[in-house]
């Protein structure tokens, strides 16, 4: 699919992998939707962008803000796909000095990475599959963002873990659901990256993190995350995929 001359929502738009993202589609000619919770952060980068973006305060757990995004979207021009960032970060442990892990901090990790992913794709999918197919039948690309957290959760992350597996394991019957629509679904896992979350860590914690790594032993750039987005959205062939993006790491237990 060409991104030049068409439409992409992205959530979680206003810092980190979702602000990379939004900045290099519309480089490339597209014209973005910044949906971000956080309304002074995605007005800021849709400012940055200039006249191809605009933004969208929106939650993505709620269904009438998203429809309200996607309706933003629809009417900037030829709507062809979502790019989802959006999501939290908890720790805690199963069992910890306190007692049990709080059982409303494993919902709302639930509620907002992984439902809220399923209530982006699905109302995205739905506006996507009302719309004109090109000439290779395809009508839009859904990327969504998994973790390498799925496969090797660390200790303190059963929440997050299994968000993003759920996240993870929902691709390929919903790719094989939407084939029937000319739409595609990827997911993205990504390793340890450079996003506000890990800029706020201690220095010497940054560093241990980064080490980790193989190659290249460093924290991954929000633009090489954009950098694979663009690819997915032009390759065709990447449909039912979860990509990991991770310079070999694997996750220890702790």
């Amino acid at each position: 699919m060409q991104i030049a001359d068409r439409t992409f929502l992205v959530t979680g738009g206003g810092s980190g992998l979702g602000a990379a993202c939004a900045r290099r589609l519309a480089t490339l000619g597209a014209r973005v939707v910044v949906a971000d919770l956080n309304r002074e952060a995605g007005e800021r980068i849709a400012a940055e962008i200039g006249a191809a973006a605009q933004c969208s305060e929106t939650d993505v757990t709620d269904q009438p803000g998203v429809l309200r995004a996607l309706d933003v979207a629809r009417q900037s021009g030829r709507f062809s796909g979502v790019v989802h960032c959006a999501g939290i970060v908890a720790g805690a442990r199963v069992v910890g000095r306190d007692g049990p892990h709080s059982l409303e901090l494993f919902a709302n990790v639930i509620r907002v990475n992984l439902i809220g992913t399923f209530n982006v794709l699905r109302l995205a999918a739905d506006a996507l599959a009302k719309g004109d197919s090109d000439e290779g039948g395809e009508r839009g690309v859904i990327v969504s963002t998994s973790s390498v957290s799925a496969f090797e959760g660390q200790i303190g992350q059963a929440a997050y873990a299994a968000s993003k597996a759920g996240v993870a394991g929902m691709m390929l019957p919903v790719a094989r659901e939407l084939a029937a629509f000319g739409i595609r679904a990827v997911a993205i896992a990504p390793g340890i990256f450079d996003t506000p979350l890990m800029a706020s860590l201690p220095e010497k914690v940054r560093e241990s993190l980064a080490q980790q790594v193989p190659f290249p032993s460093r924290f991954g750039r929000p633009e090489e995350f954009a950098a694979l987005v663009e690819h997915v959205i032009e390759n065709p062939m990447l449909n039912g995929s979860v990509i990991r993006l991770d310079g070999a790491l694997r996750m220890g237990p702790s």
